[in-house]
């Protein structure tokens, strides 16, 4: 049985998405959900956590249904990443931007869209208000995406682009325990949902 401490920000990546292939950041896709008894044990670790959610479809439909008997607050800074010309590209006609490092891929900005750092200023506020929040209040869980995850990995680190460096599964865990001298990582890419 997982247990959320008093002191951390939980970030829950949504139920996988329904994108058809195809590049949905700011795209609004439906969520394809588990049924009731694989949530059983992820609604069990986050019973007494405030909830709050990016507005997203497939991430309000995941807090849905690890949160039936409460609506999550909404907060539109929460987004994953814009991809801009290239939201709703098939995976397969994405662009190869082969090996690159952190700092460079965080800077790539499709036309139209964001980049990673951009994400991570367009987000940073929201999620130091929660670090606060959690520190005052309590635990909290925050369901979003990859790179809402990755942007509160960047953070927690001090140097956003490390955040770049994890996988963010759907429906993963991932842990922040906030505290007067910032942050420390207490897992990342946790699983309590059966693939």
């Amino acid at each position: 049985m997982v247990e959320i401490a008093r002191d951390e920000l939980v970030l829950i990546r949504h139920a996988p998405a329904d994108h058809g292939g195809r590049l949905c950041g700011r795209t609004d896709v439906a969520a394809r959900l588990p049924d009731a008894t694989a949530l059983r044990p992820l609604k069990a670790a986050l019973t007494g956590v405030t909830a709050i959610s990016s507005p997203a479809l497939r991430c309000r439909q995941t807090a849905g249904a690890l949160f039936p008997d409460v609506t999550p607050q909404i907060d539109a800074r929460l987004w994953e990443q814009d991809f801009g010309v290239q939201e709703g590209m098939a995976f397969a006609d994405l662009p190869d931007l082969g090996p690159m490092a952190l700092e460079d891929l965080a800077r790539i900005r499709a036309t139209g869209g964001e980049s990673f750092v951009d994400m991570v200023a367009r987000t940073e506020p929201a999620l130091r208000g929660l670090f606060r929040q959690v520190q005052q209040s309590g635990p909290i869980a925050v369901v979003a995406h990859a790179g809402t995850a990755r942007a509160a990995l960047g953070l927690a680190l001090g140097q956003p682009h490390l955040g770049l460096s994890f996988e963010i599964e759907p429906l993963s865990l991932t842990r922040l325990r906030c505290h007067a001298g910032g942050l420390s990582v207490v897992r990342t890419n946790e699983r309590i949902v059966p693939q």
